[in-house]
């Protein structure tokens, strides 16, 4: 089971962390990554924002988020978050988390706004 939360409505240039709790599954071991779900778009046409590895070295990034976007973990509380800085009104959207196959949370939605 996947429990995103912390999304929110922001201005531009706003910040938000997303945090996503895991249970049922060996959390230390599994490739977390975050998705951005457009508004209007079918889950299946969601983006990957971010991913990190069960260690957490060499994260990934998509080029549109990549130095205002953090991916981190906390395995010994089965938690990965999402810092989002310097948001833009493209972030806006329903950020889920995966961890491989059809595991996904609820999701959180993220509105950037002026």
């Amino acid at each position: 089971r996947l429990v995103e939360a912390g999304g929110g409505y922001v201005q531009p240039g706003g910040s938000l962390r997303l945090s996503c709790v895991g249970s049922g599954f060996t959390f230390r071991d599994a490739c977390m990554k975050w998705f951005r779900q457009p508004p209007g778009a079918d889950r299946e046409d969601s983006e990957l924002v971010a991913a990190i590895s069960g260690t957490g070295e060499n994260p990934f990034y998509d080029y549109s988020v990549k130095g205002r976007f953090t991916i981190s973990r906390d395995n010994a509380k089965s938690t990965v978050y999402l810092q989002m800085n310097n948001l833009k009104l493209e972030d806006t959207g329903k950020y889920l988390c995966n961890f491989g196959g059809d595991n996904w949370g609820q999701g959180t939605q993220v509105t950037v706004s002026s």
